[in-house]
């Protein structure tokens, strides 16, 4: 029983990782169409956001909290920049965007090396999270329930902002009838930018998530791109709540499998099982009409 509670929580903080790594690529991606593969950059840059700030403040509490507001906006100014300086000429070519990001990845990377270094930088948790919480006879690492706790806000966050907001609301227009909302006199353009912002902002607020459980390093966002994708297109391209369930559904498969076998081999598992997930339902989870399934 208390191995079963122990893989639970251990499925559960690897789901909450992969949720808060792909939900911003559920816009940029799923909404926008927008293949981003510079969006594991994105993540890195919050990891060095968190450790920049960290050298300024002393009082790691203090700048845990900081990173997190300053790391989104840094990720979400990369992605806006990106937006305005390249996607924004290649929504009608989505095979150009990959392309493009994947180039603007590696010279994000590189970017990250001149500045930091090569060798990995470490993030020093703050008192307050460290230790863990025995919960049904297991001990939770408090980092960890820290990250579940910051999944489950970035979702209700997100999920109200898209719902019942003014923005929310012009970007569900955009994504769903672009001409349509154009005439009604929403601006296309300011809408591509702040949902790039968003999604890229979110990005970055998983990268601060990323430095509580590991060291830091300019290829660390690339760690969880394929699986980032993987999570928002088994959920569904757009679908908040399809990205809620496949990250936690891969996350615990991934844990219970590699209990009685490796991590290598649960990894095969995993891929199989989407592979033919995807074959018998390739529309994901859910479906909804996106400017990438127009």
């Amino acid at each position: 029983m208390d191995v079963a509670v122990a893989q639970l929580f251990t499925g559960l903080s690897l789901g909450s990782i992969l949720l808060l790594a792909a939900l911003g690529l559920s816009l940029t991606f799923g909404q926008m169409g927008v293949i981003n593969m510079a969006h594991g950059e994105f993540i890195m840059a919050g990891c060095y956001t968190t450790f920049v700030v960290q050298q300024v403040i002393s009082a790691t509490g203090v700048a845990l909290i900081v990173s997190l507001i300053v790391g989104f906006i840094v990720g979400g100014l990369l992605g806006a920049a990106l937006e305005a300086g390249l996607i924004r000429f290649m929504y009608d070519r989505p095979l150009d965007t990959l392309l493009v990001t994947f180039g603007v990845g590696l010279v994000l990377q590189q970017l990250a090396r001149n500045i930091f270094g090569a060798p990995a930088k470490n993030v020093v948790a703050p008192e307050w999270l460290t230790g863990g919480i025995a919960i049904a006879g297991t001990v939770v690492p408090k980092t960890r329930i820290f990250i579940m706790v910051l999944a489950v806000t970035a979702v209700i966050a997100l999920a109200v902002a898209l719902k019942a907001t003014p923005l929310g609301r012009r970007i569900r227009a955009v994504v769903q009838n672009r001409s349509l909302a154009e005439t009604s006199g929403i601006s296309s353009r300011f809408t591509d930018l702040s949902t790039f912002f968003i999604g890229s902002g979110l990005a970055a607020v998983a990268g601060v998530a990323l430095t509580l459980i590991g060291s830091t390093s300019p290829t660390i966002g690339q760690s969880y791109l394929v699986d980032a994708f993987l999570v928002v297109v088994i959920g569904g391209l757009g679908q908040i709540k399809g990205t809620v369930i496949a990250a936690f559904g891969m996350g615990l498969l991934n844990s219970f499998i590699e209990y009685s076998t490796t991590a290598s081999v649960a990894k095969v598992i995993v891929f199989i099982v989407i592979v033919v997930f995807l074959q018998v339902r390739p529309q994901g989870l859910f479906t909804v009409r996106t400017r990438s399934l127009a």
